[in-house]
């Protein structure tokens, strides 16, 4: 057997390093993210990516046996940063040689490359924080390193483990998903594989694939065979959308649905590729993004990589099939999974596979071309091809990763389907096989529809439904409040409706409210007999009243949830839980011996019980349950805790400082342990396991004080609660209901001390509990009036909740006054003065003011340079946007882009005015191409029509009539149907009035005349409609900090349509006027102000 190595070592990669992360809490409450909520809190976000590359040491576990070897960086997310061939020399992932974050993750820096876990969402928050590792050894060979991690924002728990085996020629992941809180939560797990491409390039899907979804389900195409517009392409012509080389756009497809277990990737040139395998049945994600082959994703190839080129991501959905697609996680519910990564040779365009083999099988001209790769050497392997069920063919062979099987078989059959491969091996286990697939006209599906308005739903059962689905997929702009409340309106007992907004009640820390509801859903349940079909209702009630320290009652309502299966494991917990609350600890262990007889797997659950075992005095029983505990899980911390509690007295320091090192001293590791043994009354062993960390961190404090006072010690409670409020509160956002009761404890302890009530308002905003919010920032600042951020969180919960500007700008310039180095604040008192409708001339006097704080940050950068440009200050935009490099962020492409190419295009037209033609000319052809430094390429698609249309007049003026023609019917080019406010993917409106203008130029007067009319009708059509933000949207590029009135953008949108039309129609006075209400309604609105100028300098 040939040895398979694990060790860890330091490598030094070039890194451009990120900026510290931004000490204000982040409330994007509406932002959309990859189809979803784009939330982030608790997690600080990055925002800044410098420019310098340093050489910096990166832990590295690397996996190696004779075939492959895989590194994994532990302090990257637990992410694959290399997979690698030693066959053949083949990086069978895309290898990035360098570390060079741009703004795609969720929370900021995201690196591409290796192989990605997004769990429990995408992007993972901690794609780019360190997590904990392990590795281990098994007796067949095998070494196993695993990482682990617990999400901040909904306390699901997930561990990656990588395993090698001797002779195999694949990475084997194990997935172990674990919900520690008593709530159920949803989770998606798409392992997001980064694969080299280029024009030899394919994308391997299974034969049963023939149509591809969108995010979301919104839009469908055919596959492989794309026949009509897909991401705004038109590929009526019929392209290969599995090529690489034919998809010019950023776009995402997700396989329909496959009974087959593979998808993969394969490179023509290399004649190499790599392979996914996995159950089907809780794997049905297949999945490929690109940024595009065009110069929009070769921008963002630079802004990724330094050399190593361009990538596709083929991602793995488990448990989900389309991102956003959600599944519950109930409460202590466990989820375990496995799926394979494997390189391969020669078989192309694989048709079936195994994690032992694949096949392809190709039938032309009566023959049949069958290949045959091995994930492991096989001997006398046997390789059938049948024909109607009778073999025509066998041939027997050698095939290992190194020894590929090929061979061509003359063989006539009517039909494809006839024809059988098989591959069996010695032992007569069939490894792989295929039979081709009847060929007939697919169905396609059809897109989802966005949910309806509660009102418009006609059953209870469905607003229910909606309000679930809402939930579980973590929708960004719609609530289900709404849905709930709606049917509950329409019978006020409904067991569904109450259980549900309960719970989302009892999410958001409204312990007392929750009940009400969990106690109507019972009222009902009970109606005809004490013993329901369903208990949940009685746990859900159980659990608020567990929260709210009322034991007895909580205990009560436990055991009656008991009474039937579905409860019983969280409910015996619980129940156990409270008995040892009241150290009754011999029927607290046969209490959490029932609840483990439902799922011995529950964490929580087993380390209670080994404290449970230690209280009891049984230690031998306790060492071997702990034992067998860290066997399940390695990163048990109270397990191991209380093996160090069992350890003898000289050992127990040694042993704390190596569990000190395996939680990386990183305080939410300790407070979750300390949690769990506060659940349990084990206030000693919490304040204990919180004492080995020793990150200042205010939270720790919080806790420990709270233990403290649990203990009856109030003078040293008193103390930890003073020392909390001291701790540097930088990045601190607790965010869990326990965090609610540990600092309204410290609150009632130390009410003279500001940060508690500071921290609770950022509980309560997170958790939209908004009243709550602005009462104790209020009551913080009252108390310290010198603490910046209090009064910027109150000037959010001043304009978005309680509709008081005046209130929002003063507190949020006293915030700024107090720390005027802080340029998120910066950018948020701006943004404010924007609603405010503060003029230009006085927000660029603002920025002037304090230049060396606004040019820290790109997106303010770009605001700066959109005023110049509002003032017409062309020449000066211009420059200042050729003098710096920007890092876009996603959702904010085409920020810079868009204002390079109004200077340009300003001071184009300034110097056509001045008859200055060569100039311009000059200055309009560069405004088609855009510099490397704004980072972003342009888009396939976007349409230049104002330039081909400025273009032509120069040409025309410089007497080159033939090229003025072609330019002409370049800017005649896009849709001529006018549509709503834009995306930075969408065609802007004026693109169609410069085509009105080209078509005039080209004396074709109907058509040109039709442009501004449909302008117009627009406009008239949709000025009053009410506005809300799509359903389906996948990321929205606005600054979201402060509420969006969509119904006045809409209002102001067809002003400005109507507008455009009249400019074209030459009916200045009307233009001017529908642009000054634009301006009316935005005063920031840029081009209603450069066309409103136009408009007044044609009138005179």
């Amino acid at each position: 057997m040939n040895e398979v190595k694990v060790w860890e070592e330091e490598l030094i990669l070039p890194t451009y390093e990120i900026g510290e992360a931004e000490k204000n809490p982040i409330f994007s409450e509406k932002r959309v993210y990859q189809g979803s909520s784009g939330r982030v809190y608790p997690y600080p976000v990055t925002e800044k990516i410098r420019d310098e590359k340093i050489d910096k040491a990166w832990k590295a576990v690397i996996l190696e046996n004779q075939y492959i070897r895989v590194t994994i960086l532990p302090q990257l997310g637990g992410r694959i940063l290399r997979a690698y061939d030693k066959t053949n020399d083949y990086d069978f992932v895309y290898y990035n040689h360098v570390i060079k974050p741009a703004l795609v993750g969720l929370t900021g820096p995201w690196i591409s490359g290796g192989i990605e876990f997004n769990w429990p969402q995408h992007h993972r928050p901690t794609t780019y924080l360190p997590v904990d590792y392990a590795v281990s050894d098994h007796e067949d060979g095998s070494k196993t390193v695993m990482v682990n991690d617990v999400d901040q924002m909904y306390g699901t728990k997930g561990i990656a483990s990588f395993t090698l085996y001797p002779d195999k020629a694949y990475i084997e992941i194990r997935g172990q998903l674990y919900n520690r809180t008593p709530m159920p939560q949803t989770f998606l797990w798409w392992a997001n594989p980064a694969v080299p491409v280029n024009d030899n390039t394919q994308s391997v899907f299974p034969p049963d694939v023939h149509a591809v979804m969108d995010h979301g389900k919104r839009d469908v195409s055919k596959f492989p065979i794309a026949t009509g517009v897909y991401y705004k392409h038109d590929y009526s012509e019929g392209v290969d959308i599995s090529r690489y080389k034919n998809i010019p756009v950023p776009t995402s497809y997700m396989a329909e649905k496959s009974e087959f277990d593979f998808v993969g990737g394969y490179d023509y040139g290399k004649e190499a590729g790599i392979l996914h395998v996995a159950d089907h049945h809780i794997s049905p994600g297949k999945k490929q993004w690109t940024w595009g082959c065009g110069d929009f994703g070769k921008a963002w190839d630079r802004n990724l990589t330094d050399e190593d080129g361009p990538y596709i991501e083929l991602m793995t959905g488990v448990y989900t099939d389309n991102q956003p697609d959600f599944t519950w996680l109930k409460p202590f519910e466990e989820k375990t999974f496995k799926q394979y990564f494997m390189p391969y040779k020669k078989v192309g365009y694989v048709k079936n596979a195994s994690i032992d083999a694949m096949v392809n099988m190709e039938i032309e001209d009566g023959k049949v071309s069958v290949c045959v790769y091995t994930t492991g050497e096989e001997k006398d392997v046997s390789i059938y091809l049948e024909k109607s069920g009778e073999k025509v063919f066998c041939d027997t062979t050698d095939i290992s990763p190194v020894k590929i099987y090929e061979k061509e078989i003359p063989v006539s059959a009517e039909k494809k389907t006839d024809l059988t491969v098989r591959v069996v091996n010695a032992q007569g286990k069939e490894l792989v096989n295929f039979t081709p697939l009847e060929e007939k006209i697919p169905e396609l599906p059809k897109p989802a529809e966005a949910a309806k308005d509660p009102e418009e739903i006609l059953t209870c059962e469905e607003l229910y439904l909606t309000g679930q689905h809402i939930e579980q997929y973590r929708h960004a702009t719609y609530l289900p409040d709404p849905y709930y409340l709606e049917g509950l309106k329409r019978d006020e007992g409904d067991i569904r409706l109450n259980t549900a907004y309960g719970m989302l009640l009892f999410r958001r820390g409204q312990l007392k409210e929750s009940e009400k509801y969990f106690r109507r859903a019972l009222k009902r349940m009970t109606w005809k007999n004490p013993n329901p079909y369903n208990s949940e209702a009685y746990y859900d009630l159980g659990l608020t009243l567990f929260y709210q320290e009322r034991y007895d009652e909580a205990y009560d309502a436990f055991f009656k949830a008991t009474w039937t299966n579905e409860q019983q494991e969280m409910s015996f917990y619980f129940l156990a839980a409270i008995a040892s609350i009241k150290k009754e600890y011999r029927l607290a262990l046969e209490l959490i011996e029932k609840g483990l007889v439902k799922n011995s797997h529950n964490i929580k659950a087993r380390g209670l019980k080994a404290a449970i075992l230690r209280k009891l005095g049984e230690t031998e029983k306790a060492e071997k349950w702990i034992a067998e505990s860290l066997q399940i899980d390695c990163f048990d911390y109270v397990s191991s805790y209380e093996e160090i509690l069992l350890a003898d007295p000289d050992e127990k320091e040694n042993k704390k400082e190596y569990l000190k090192a395996q939680m990386r001293n990183f305080h939410q590791n300790f407070i979750q342990a300390a949690i769990d043994y506060m659940e349990g009354g084990f206030y000693q062993e919490a304040l204990e396991i919180l004492n080995i960390c020793d990150a200042q961190w205010p939270m720790l404090y919080y806790y420990r004080g709270a233990a403290l006072k649990k203990m009856g010690d109030i003078e040293a409670a008193k103390e930890m609660f003073c020392l909390a409020d001291k701790a540097d509160p930088y990045c601190c956002f607790p965010n869990r209901l326990e965090d609610i009761h540990v600092l309204q404890m410290a609150a009632e302890v130390t009410p003279q001390c500001p940060k508690a009530y500071y921290y609770l308002g950022n509980i309560w905003y997170d958790k939209r509990q908004y009243q709550e919010a602005q009462e104790n920032w209020e009551k913080a600042a009252g108390l310290d009036p010198e603490y910046p951020t209090t009064l910027r969180n109150l000037a959010l919960v001043y304009y978005n909740k309680v509709n008081d500007p005046s209130r929002a700008r003063l507190v949020l310039e006293k915030a700024f006054a107090l720390d005027p180095s802080d340029a998120r604040v910066f950018l948020e008192l701006d943004q404010l003065y924007k609603k405010l409708k503060m003029s230009a001339e006085d927000r660029l006097a603002f920025y002037e003011k304090h230049k060396e704080t606004f040019v820290k940050r790109d997106d303010l950068f770009i605001e700066y340079i959109t005023l110049k440009n509002f003032t017409g200050e062309y020449e000066t935009a211009y420059e200042l946007l050729m003098g710096r490099k920007f890092h876009p962020w996603e959702g904010g492409e085409g920020k810079a882009t868009t204002q390079y190419t109004t200077a340009l295009v300003g001071m184009a037209k300034k110097a056509l005015a001045e008859e200055k033609y060569e100039t311009s000319e000059e200055l309009l052809e560069k405004a088609l191409v855009y510099p490397e430094n704004l980072g972003e390429g342009k888009l396939e698609g976007t349409k230049d029509n104002h330039i081909n249309y400025y273009l032509a007049l120069v040409k025309e003026a410089l007497g080159k009539k033939e090229c003025a023609e072609q330019l002409l019917e370049q800017a005649v080019v896009g849709t001529d149907e006018p549509a709503g406010m834009m995306f930075y993917y969408d065609q802007p409106a004026d693109m169609i009035m410069y085509q009105g203008f080209a078509l005039e130029k080209l004396h074709k007067s109907t058509p040109s005349k039709s442009r501004f009319q449909k302008l117009i009708s627009y406009g008239e059509a949709h000025i009053y409609d009410k506005v809300k933000m799509d359903y389906f949207a996948v990321s929205y590029p606005d600054l979201q900090i402060f509420e969006e009135d969509l119904t006045q953008k809409n209002k102001a949108h067809c002003y400005y349509l109507m507008g455009l039309g009249n400019l074209g129609l030459k009916n200045m006075e009307k233009a001017a006027y529908y642009f000054g209400e634009t301006l009316k309604l935005d005063p920031h609105h840029l081009n209603a102000r450069i066309y409103l100028r136009d408009a007044k300098e044609r009138l005179l």
